[in-house]
């Protein structure tokens, strides 16, 4: 299981990861303030949604009923709609630190890939010495 995972990793070109974590950052943090101000009122819709043809037009009552429902979905799923931006600037931010932390590793690799070879070159000299 753990050789996919190998795969995987040496398949994802982590340069462009990492050249694109900030601006990832800033469109998930731009999202959210945006989410986060009213938005002015969007126009009605266009279309209608009651049969005003129709024998038996619907009392005041229900269209109250109706209205309320609605504006209970509507409340819904701008919740939902927050919580997903605000999900998505935390991803965008673990996103940030995850290739930071690659990169600080890809660092440290190489400089002990470095110190191993200097290493070894100085262990071949005392040997040869």
């Amino acid at each position: 299981m753990a050789i996919p995972w190998l795969v995987a990793l040496k398949v994802i070109p982590w340069g462009d990861v990492i050249e694109h974590a900030p601006k990832v950052l800033d469109a998930a943090r731009k999202l959210l303030d945006q989410k986060r101000t009213p938005s002015p009122a969007e126009p009605p819709l266009t279309g209608d949604l009651i049969d005003v043809n129709s024998a038996n037009p619907p009392s005041l009552g229900e269209l109250r009923n109706r209205l309320i429902a609605a504006q209970q979905q509507i409340d819904q799923h701008a919740r939902a709609q927050e919580q997903l931006a605000q999900t998505l600037a935390e991803l965008a931010e673990q996103n940030a630190r995850l290739v930071g932390a690659v990169e600080v590793l890809r660092k440290r690799t190489r400089l002990l890939l470095w110190g191993a070879v200097v290493m070894g070159g100085a262990m071949l000299w005392l040997a040869l010495r």
